[in-house]
């Protein structure tokens, strides 16, 4: 994936996790914020004291608790930090850089897709996520995972700060990336709790569907280049559904 964006040194381990996005990405948010060449928007700031609070929810107080319960309430833990960081994501109410660095985020936490409590029904999305092996369930990393934790914490409570009524929001520009992919994207709708829509995204022109597409995204727009030369913006995709396909990059 093409970028712009520079490396900055943070505690983020990328070995057991995939993190390289993440990295980048929350180095150059605690850069800007730290300079004052962001000031967040209201959405931003939501965004993060939403996602905050996932970061830093305590474990349930239990008064005993199996071993087994309390991997499942560890995970639990990270689990709600992917699903409410792709939900402000998908909302489409925040700026370029915090849609970044909620990408990022949400790329760090995949492996939590499905773990402990998988989606309710077989149209949800999977992202690649293997579903086990021969010997078993894959388990996620959790202590990588929990280790992430300090790090966004602070980084996430000073974009949730940030932003106040009475400063003027400030917003960096964020440079586009583009990549080739070879495979189909899926739409998926949720009509309703536990129910799932999914719809293989084909190129308006062609109807071909497996690519190899050329993504390019600003992070407002995402357009899909065909082989056949045709260039889709109306595919619905969220950014989700496009982003956690690709390589951590």
């Amino acid at each position: 994936m093409a970028s712009a964006h520079g490396t900055h040194g943070t505690a983020f381990d990328p070995r057991a996790l995939p993190t390289r996005a993440l990295t980048r990405e929350a180095g150059r948010a605690q850069q800007l914020l730290t300079t004052g060449k962001w000031r967040p928007a209201a959405a931003d700031s939501e965004a993060a004291a939403a996602v905050l609070a996932r970061l830093a929810a305590p474990l349930p107080a239990r008064r005993t608790a199996t071993a087994r319960i309390l991997a499942t309430d560890r995970d639990r833990r990270l689990q709600r930090i992917l699903r409410t960081t792709l939900h402000h994501l998908d909302a489409g109410a925040v700026s370029p850089p915090a849609a970044a660095l909620l990408a990022a985020v949400a790329r760090a936490f995949l492996p939590w897709h499905a773990a402990p409590n998988p989606p309710g029904a077989a149209a949800a999305p999977k992202y690649g996520t293997p579903a086990g092996t021969a010997n078993g369930p894959v388990v996620p990393p959790t202590e990588a995972g929990e280790a992430l934790l300090p790090g966004l914490i602070a980084l996430f409570t000073v974009l949730a700060s940030a932003g106040n009524a009475e400063s003027v929001p400030l917003t960096p520009s964020v440079e586009p990336w583009q990549v080739r992919y070879a495979g189909r994207f899926r739409r998926y709708g949720r009509p309703a709790f536990g129910v799932w829509t999914a719809d293989t995204v084909g190129c308006p022109a062609c109807r071909g569907a497996d690519g190899p597409w050329t993504v390019t995204c600003d992070w407002r727009l995402i357009s899909l280049g065909c082989p056949c030369g045709s260039v889709a913006h109306e595919h619905g995709l969220a950014f989700s559904e496009v982003w956690l396909l690709l390589p951590d990059s």
